[in-house]
């Protein structure tokens, strides 16, 4: 796209390297992505044990930038007109859903939090057709349509619970539909500057979002080896080196097909939460695991 166009407009399209069907190497991303994800609400809950939700944000994200620093990175000239983007993107995929999530986490615990954020494709197709006019369709929609119902399966015997716990659902979907709009944002920044500078410099600029409420709340936190391991590893593992594998992920089959991630992480989530946090799963939960990977399937098969 021209430099005047692109600087026209804060959300623009861009091209997957593949439109078919997954590749195994876009498997293996899309797996280890979904993983990794997928702990990192059972990470927010164990951090929860011993430190308040603004620290555990700002060492999560600190921690991530350290570990993309740490690696081999071409050198790269983000042009002007991208420069808002980037900071655009440093709030709405990292300072704002990371603050939430483990705010959300002292009312609704670690599986509920990740089955809530499986809606992230519904909001990242929504941005697309809107913004972008990439209306899905064929099996991408019929992927989302069947996905989202697992969505519900899972989420309804846990989020019927109590009142008490609308607050944070409510955030954990403000967190998503943030995810919405920047995959979509990210696929045309990761497609002109690469994986590794991109999101090394989006995750330094979080770091600077989010430094005055991780500061505010050091006060709160307790040294504990359990919790501090567990947010590190968060870090490290479920933000740096995970938002590198999203990125290249988003780069080769596409924002919305990318974001179908989030179909695959309530299932792990759920799974981790009954083996190390007792939580329970409800029959109706199971059937929701079926439809979501049904629908991650499906829509792995669509081209855009």
């Amino acid at each position: 796209m021209p430099q005047t166009e692109r600087s026209e407009r804060m959300f623009t399209r861009a091209e997957a390297a593949n439109d078919g069907s997954f590749t195994p190497q876009d498997w293996a991303l899309f797996l280890s992505i979904a993983v990794v994800w997928g702990a990192s609400f059972l990470l927010i809950d164990i951090g929860l044990d011993a430190l308040p939700p603004g620290l555990i944000t700002l060492v999560r994200v600190a921690s991530g930038a350290a570990a993309l620093l740490a690696l081999p990175q071409p050198a790269v000239r983000i042009e002007p007109t991208d420069r808002r983007r980037l900071l655009l993107l440093s709030v709405i995929w990292v300072a704002v859903p990371f603050t939430l999530f483990p705010i959300a986490e002292q009312y609704i615990n670690s599986a509920v939090t990740g089955l809530l954020n499986g809606a992230t494709p519904i909001f990242v197709a929504t941005v697309a057709a809107v913004l972008l006019r990439q209306p899905p369709r064929g099996p991408l929609l019929v992927g989302i349509g069947v996905g989202f119902a697992g969505i519900v399966f899972i989420s309804l015997p846990s989020i019927g619970d109590g009142s008490s716990q609308a607050g944070g659902v409510f955030l954990v979907l403000a967190a998503t539909l943030c995810y919405g709009f920047a995959i979509n944002l990210a696929a045309p920044l990761q497609a002109a500057y690469g994986t590794l500078p991109l999101m090394t410099r989006m995750l330094l600029l979080a770091t600077v979002w989010t430094l005055p409420y991780g500061v505010w709340d050091i006060g709160a936190a307790e040294l504990e080896a359990g919790p501090i391991v567990a947010v590190l590893a968060l870090g490290v593992i479920g933000t740096g080196f995970a938002f590198a594998i999203m990125g290249a992920l988003v780069g080769r089959v596409g924002s919305t097909r990318a974001s179908f991630i989030t179909y695959l992480i309530p299932v792990v989530s759920l799974v981790l939460g009954v083996v190390f946090r007792d939580d329970d799963v409800a029959p109706l939960a199971l059937v929701g695991i079926v439809l979501v990977i049904g629908g991650a399937l499906l829509a792995s098969q669509a081209r855009r």
